[in-house]
């Protein structure tokens, strides 16, 4: 049983990490062009220290974990089960999402005075709150990801949280968009961004308290491998390539080894 201290954290980095998409949505109304070079760092340095994270600490626990409840052998195959699992979960929401829909589409915060390009949009409000919907769903697994993560670690869990609130920011401005041109409303397109923000920290509880009663070694260290994979298919499938999209090529890798750094530095000034 966890101190009720780290439930507070935990829910409040994982708040703070789903929040960010109002950040996007800010941007959006308040700023008149996409600091595009800043974007592309971000994302990287995100990346980084999501497939940084997952590979040298996540990981490794799962493990752990799964051998001391099945044996070397059997728990070194389980966690890469779980690991690969986490991959084709995210894989199968995306591939159930149509692309012109995918909130993971880069946008800019030009577009809002594109108005032509408005025009030739149709069903924009729909779609800005399937985007919103879409947002919600995957941020699911990231919710229960930084969760449980600041549950067992806090240092791991602020990590983890603010590599997704950077990742959450390029969202809140896809779902603001398209509701701001159907509606004319800013109020109306942040407050639905503001809302799939919130699906984060209510995932987050919502799926730990399905697996609370279930918890053990095993499920811990199938929980964390299969987090582990879901970082790393967001940072190849989704930051990196919005990272590259938003700005040169050597920013995106620039952030991402800037985040490796980081994180490196910052695991080993907490052991």
């Amino acid at each position: 049983m966890h101190d009720p201290n780290a439930y507070i954290l935990a829910f409040s980095l994982t708040l703070f990490a789903g929040l960010c998409t109002g950040i996007g949505s800010a941007m959006a109304f308040f700023t008149k062009h996409t600091n595009t070079k800043f974007l592309s760092v971000a994302l990287g340095f995100s990346a980084g220290v999501m497939i940084y994270i997952s590979f040298v600490e996540i990981l490794v626990k799962a493990q752990d974990s799964m051998v001391a409840a099945m044996g070397e052998k059997m728990g070194s195959w389980m966690t890469v089960l779980a690991f690969f699992g986490g991959i084709a979960f995210v894989a199968i929401i995306d591939k159930l999402i149509p692309s012109f829909e995918n909130p993971h589409e880069v946008h800019k915060i030009e577009e809002m005075e594109d108005a032509e390009q408005a025009k030739k949009t149709r069903k924009l409000f729909r779609m800005g709150i399937f985007t919103a919907l879409i947002i919600a769903l995957h941020n699911f697994p990231e919710g229960l990801a930084t969760f449980t993560s600041a549950l067992t670690d806090p240092a791991l869990g602020i990590a983890i949280a603010v590599a997704i609130a950077i990742h959450n920011i390029p969202e809140g401005i896809a779902v603001s968009i398209p509701v701001y041109y159907a509606t004319k409303s800013k109020k109306r397109a942040f407050k639905y961004s503001f809302i799939s923000g919130l699906a984060e920290p209510a995932g987050a509880i919502v799926g730990y308290l399905l697996i609370r009663p279930f918890w053990n070694d095993t499920t811990f260290g199938f929980i964390f491998a299969g987090v582990a994979g879901i970082m790393v298919f967001i940072s190849l499938d989704q930051l990196l390539p919005a990272a590259r999209e938003y700005g040169e090529h050597h920013l995106s890798i620039y952030g991402l080894l800037l985040g490796m750094v980081t994180m490196a530095v910052s695991l080993l000034l907490f052991l």
